[in-house]
């Protein structure tokens, strides 16, 4: 089935943008994995099943052969204009449409509609709920009016964006509570919000964070009330993340309470909870899951991963996303990863006698793109 995978169009369903800017060997490697950068203790991050993916997948498109040396690989990418290293890696991605988290910004990177230029895709927004939030702060909407002020923004936003993402797992993590908050306990939240603003005004912290259980489930319940699918950061991610507070097992009581409205809960990376995201997936009908950014960071170990994430989950509740931040290759390498991984689960399955050949192109056509159209309505309706 590899001509036929290798030719599917794929709806990146949880993206970012990425940067603009040439890159030395340290600044690439800062950018290559999860970590802040090299150690000299652990050597060079191109000796792990990424950066080896990278010298043997992203090299012949920068014209180079495959497995070129690291050194060789980064001062040919810098030779190119930036612009043309992530025309090639985006376009080599073959995506149908992305779906971009705009939340996270630490320097200028590819808005959206940038990106799907250069992907030859639509592009479309996912809004971010606490950055939202502290800007809500920022802005001076007050304690008194910041709960309706908040709520109002996200359904402005909802009016362009086709989902929102809460990164509770980072702040306070997962066990979020299933009953929506009451309006005192949204304002006694926002009026620790606004100390951390007050304090730092005074010089006594950094900006203000949503880091409180009850302000991160209201969010969430004014996305709900907005008709926008909630993305939930999951289980891997950089060294900001407590990981044992990421398990999606931790929102069981919110997935209950959730489940009626009928709203699509989207479960984002999930390594190495992955297999504890498929049961989820199975057992609440509007949970689905991905296991972004761990595809292109697992290299040649990606097929097991995905086996993993498939032995209990529906295929209708499947979704593909790279996470791809910061460098173009990671939208090249979790496309092509992913479809060689789509390629050995569904063929040995095919082999076996599991399925034929026709069900496991109809499943690989619903992974790639059918499922997210749906959950996300990106053909206008679900």
């Amino acid at each position: 089935m590899r001509e036929e995978l290798e030719s599917l169009r794929l709806v990146d369903h949880h993206c970012h943008g990425v940067v603009q800017r040439e890159l030395d060997r340290e600044g690439y490697e800062g950018l290559l994995t999860e970590a802040s950068g090299p150690g000299a203790l652990g050597g060079t991050l191109f000796d792990s099943r990424l950066g080896l993916a990278v010298r043997r997948w992203c090299a012949p498109l920068l014209d180079l052969p495959a497995h070129a040396p690291p050194d060789e690989y980064v001062g040919r990418r810098a030779a190119l204009d930036p612009a043309e290293v992530n025309r090639r890696f985006l376009a080599a991605a073959r995506l149908d449409a992305l779906c971009v988290d705009t939340g996270h910004t630490p320097e200028p990177l590819l808005e959206p509609a940038e990106l799907g230029v250069l992907a030859g895709a639509p592009a479309h927004e996912i809004v971010r709920l606490e950055d939202l939030a502290e800007r809500t702060v920022a802005e001076g909407a007050g304690v008194a009016g910041f709960p309706d002020e908040v709520g109002s923004r996200i359904a402005a936003r909802a009016a362009t964006a086709v989902g929102a993402k809460s990164v509770a797992a980072y702040r306070a993590g997962l066990r979020l509570r299933g009953e929506r908050p009451s309006p005192a306990e949204v304002r006694a939240a926002a009026a620790r919000l606004y100390r951390q603003a007050d304090l730092a005004m005074a010089g006594h912290g950094g900006a203000p964070r949503v880091s409180d259980e009850t302000m991160h489930r209201y969010l969430v319940w004014c996305a709900v009330d907005c008709g926008l699918p909630v993305q939930f950061h999951v289980g891997y991610g950089d060294s900001d993340v407590d990981l044992h507070h990421a398990d999606p097992l931790h929102l069981t009581p919110l997935l209950r309470a959730l489940e009626p409205t009928g709203t699509p809960v989207m479960l984002l990376h999930n390594y190495p909870y992955h297999r504890n995201a498929g049961y989820l997936a199975q057992v609440f009908t509007n949970v689905f899951l991905d296991v972004s950014l761990a595809t292109h960071n697992l290299g040649d170990r990606a097929p097991v991963l995905l086996a993993e994430a498939l032995e209990l989950a529906p295929f209708g509740k499947v979704l593909y996303a790279s996470d791809a931040y910061g460098l173009a290759e990671h939208y090249h390498l979790g496309a092509l990863l992913f479809r060689r991984a789509l390629e050995r689960v569904l063929g040995e399955g095919v082999e076996e006698g599991s399925w034929t050949r026709s069900d496991a192109l109809r499943i690989a056509r619903a992974i790639g793109s059918g499922n997210a159209r749906r959950a996300y309505a990106l053909d206008g309706a679900r």
